[in-house]
Parts: structure tokens; C-alpha cells; sequence
């Protein structure tokens, strides 16, 4: 059974930076493409960043130049370099996986103080 499981969320001042980290398990494949979403209070869930397995990335506009996404095929694992944080990126941040189907995380708490 394919698990993906989040890690890294925090409480951070406005500015500072986080990591977050998604680790594969049950899967023996690689997946076309991983990423990670994000889901704020009384908002619908949205694509923050997300990488192919050959590397191409795409982000949300609101995050372009302050966040990285990068995975590690061999791990099964992507990861979200999270920099100059803002309050509006407080949200649970999901990871998602891709190949035929979708996988979810169960999300990681993430929450930016002013």
C-alpha cells in the first residue's frame, strides 16, 4: 500500500524559512510527478509547486522565487524549501504523488506569524 507521509511544518515568523519533507513508502515505481499542494481555512486546496521525474518544475505565482521544489527519485521523496515566508502561507500543506492515480499525504501544519 502506497503511503506518503509529510514532515517539517511549523510555527515560523513572517521571513523565515522552512522544509518540508514527503517520504514515499509501499511504492516500487517512480512517479511521473510529485508535488505539493496547499489548503488554507475556508479555502479550496491549490498547487503550490510541483516537479516530473524529469525534473520540470512548475509554481503557483504567488510563491515563485521564494519556494524550491526537489525530489530525489531514488528515495521516492520530494521536498519544498520554503523561504521568505508570509502569513498568507500559513495552510496545511498536502504532498501529492502521481502515476495512474492520485496519492495524498495527510498533511503537514503550516503557520506564519506577523
Amino acid at each position: 500500500q502506497v503511503r506518503l507521509v509529510e514532515s517539517g511544518g511549523g510555527l515560523v515568523q513572517a521571513g523565515g524559512s522552512l522544509r518540508l519533507s514527503c517520504a514515499v513508502s509501499g511504492a516500487s515505481f517512480t512517479f511521473n510527478v510529485m508535488g505539493w499542494y496547499r489548503q488554507a481555512p475556508g479555502k479550496q486546496r491549490e498547487l503550490v509547486a510541483r516537479v516530473t521525474s524529469g525534473g520540470s518544475t512548475n509554481y503557483a505565482d504567488s510563491v515563485k522565487d521564494r519556494f524550491t521544489i526537489s525530489r530525489d527519485n531514488a528515495q521516492n521523496t520530494v521536498y519544498l524549501q520554503m523561504n521568505s515566508l508570509k502569513p498568507e502561507d500559513t495552510a496545511v500543506y498536502y504532498c501529492n504523488a502521481a502515476r495512474i492515480k492520485y496519492y495524498w499525504g495527510q498533511g503537514t501544519q503550516v503557520t506564519v506569524s506577523s
